[in-house]
């Protein structure tokens, strides 16, 4: 019989010495391996991290520019015009608001800040605020400002790149051929077009994943080479966090050395890449989050989410001076 090791070694010779990325079969064979693998997994994850990326850190801080009263029907999003969630629909806020979440996210010494809208895409007037507020916080701040506004079309693309949008967050959420049991009000191949439109403006790609939605082991496979053909600079990496009055609200949470090992098969299907820990991380991994870290994690979404509550800025810089783990600013490494 083949040791299990033999995958970890030889994905550890296509990462580490050859420098290639895994194939899809390379992917699937390391997520069928039996639950008593996942500390190997992990541990080879944190050293592809260090490896490809180093040791530093990056923090984001986001506010949520405008909630609730969105048109889609996303399954899992409290902030869907069509749910029961108890989320009100909230117009953009003010300036002033905005920057006063951006002054305090550079505080924190965090180098990213992004302004979140819950809408199927930017109309013309939304599209106005949203350089305005791009403009406001870089000329009161030396912070990265990020958009995340839904689908774009190509002129909208090249307009928030214009108007200095370092990052345009869009993603997939989940595997292509899963995606219609999550959403039915736009396609999978509409966000996958957002992505390309992005990356052809010349704004850095943040395309993420939502982890605990009913998909398969396979799925999740298939999601990360997804996610990697399009290319991104970061990969935000959520926990179904299940809301009430959604379609998904009976859904269970998966466990924490589940989160592990798919934290570790991101890093590992994408070397390169900020793997950030999003929503959903403090009740999925709970005491684990550390472990987390040492799992190819290198960048964190601090403070608040858009409707739910993180834990304190305060508790995620304390855990990267345990870990010594340093905060900067990053890259994709190429």
């Amino acid at each position: 019989m083949i040791s299990h090791n033999v995958n970890v070694e030889s994905a550890a010779t296509a990462l580490l010495d050859d420098r290639r990325s895994l194939s899809f079969d390379e992917l699937a064979g390391l997520a069928a391996l039996p639950d008593d693998m996942t500390v190997s997994l992990a541990e080879l994850a944190h050293e592809v991290r260090l490896s490809w990326c180093g040791s530093e850190v990056e923090l984001e801080g986001i506010v949520s520019a405008k909630t609730g009263g969105c048109p889609e029907d996303c399954k899992f999003c409290g902030q869907s015009a069509g749910s029961g969630s108890s989320i009100k629909a909230i117009p953009l806020l003010d300036p002033d608001e905005v920057l006063q979440a951006a002054l305090e996210t550079a505080q924190l010494g965090a180098s990213e800040f992004c302004i979140v809208l819950a809408v199927r895409g930017p109309d013309e007037r939304t599209l106005q605020r949203v350089i305005e507020l791009v403009g406001l916080v870089r000329s009161k701040t030396d912070l990265n400002v990020n958009v995340s506004a839904g689908i774009l079309t190509a002129e909208q693309a090249v307009r928030l790149a214009e108007a200095g949008v370092h990052r345009y967050n869009h993603n997939l959420e989940t595997a292509r051929s899963f995606f219609e049991n999550i959403v039915t009000t736009h396609t999978w191949e509409e966000r996958a077009e957002t992505c390309r439109l992005v990356r052809s403006a010349g704004m850095d790609l943040c395309c993420g994943a939502l982890i605990g939605m009913g998909e398969t082991p396979d799925q999740r496979v298939e999601l990360i080479c997804e996610i990697r053909d399009m290319e991104p600079s970061e990969v935000p990496v959520n926990f179904l966090n299940p809301r009430p009055g959604t379609p998904l609200e009976g859904f269970g949470r998966i466990e924490a050395m589940e989160a592990i090992r798919w934290i570790s098969l991101f890093r590992l299907g994408m070397p390169g890449v900020i793997l950030r820990y999003a929503g959903g991380r403090e009740i999925t991994l709970g005491d684990l989050q550390a472990m987390g870290m040492t799992s190819g994690i290198n960048a964190l979404i601090i403070g608040n989410y858009l409707t739910t509550l993180g834990r304190s800025p305060e508790e995620d810089i304390e855990m990267l001076r345990e870990l010594r783990m340093p905060i900067g600013t990053l890259s994709k490494v190429l």
